[in-house]
């Protein structure tokens, strides 16, 4: 079945983006930006692209979730025996990329992942719902499995060994921090005339540089 979406298209707003309004720093112009995707009622604002590569350079991406961010860099947790941690150990350069398609903009990071301290990751861990802490247990995160029922023959598992007492941190689930290199702010426009400006990391700080739609 072919389907021609060459007539879907959508005109975006004059709103613009002028050089003398971004922020001389990069995650303070990210803060700006997602306490107003926060505002605007955005479905999980948080919620990103992650772009990875492995060993032989095939790319592949999925959306997870950022759950802090500061000037050394923006935090996702996940299984370490996953298919995402197995490709950040063979080629640590990732991508992020923030959708916030309802405000017209997308931000882009480039940068070097690298995972956090376990300390660090306990201290979130210890903030995540019960059964979320029972779930870290229970999948062998990208595995192929027989059936979803094995999955619930694990729960149910996980949750009679835990039955009478707190969850503990599993050795191989936790944090990865992404250094960011690059980022890019992107604000639609009309005509297709996008506004764009990349933050690269120089020695003496953030050089800022307009880009062509």
């Amino acid at each position: 079945m072919a389907m021609d979406l060459a007539d879907l298209r959508k005109e975006y707003s004059d709103r613009g983006l002028r050089r003398e309004e971004l922020d001389a720093d990069p995650v303070n112009q990210f803060a700006l930006w997602f306490r107003q995707a926060t505002d605007a009622g955005v479905h999980e604002p948080n919620a990103m692209t992650l772009a990875t590569v492995d060993a032989g350079g095939t790319p592949l991406q999925r959306t997870v979730l950022l759950k802090r961010f500061d000037r050394d860099g923006f935090v996702f947790f996940t299984n370490y025996g996953s298919r995402k941690a197995a490709q950040i150990a063979a080629n640590p350069k990732v991508c992020l990329l923030f959708p916030w398609i309802t405000l017209e903009r997308q931000v882009i990071i480039q940068g070097v992942a690298e995972k956090i301290s376990t300390a660090e990751s306990l201290r979130y861990f210890l903030t995540r719902p019960r059964e979320s802490q029972i779930g870290a247990w229970v999948s062998n995160q990208s595995d192929a499995i027989a059936s979803r029922k094995v999955l619930m023959q694990k729960l149910d598992e996980i949750r009679s060994r835990f039955r009478d007492g707190e969850v503990p941190l599993p050795s191989f689930w936790g944090g990865y921090r992404v250094t960011p290199a690059t980022i890019e702010f992107w604000q639609g426009g009309s005509a297709r005339l996008h506004d764009r400006f990349l933050y690269t990391r120089r020695d003496a700080g953030w050089e800022i540089s307009r880009l062509s739609p």
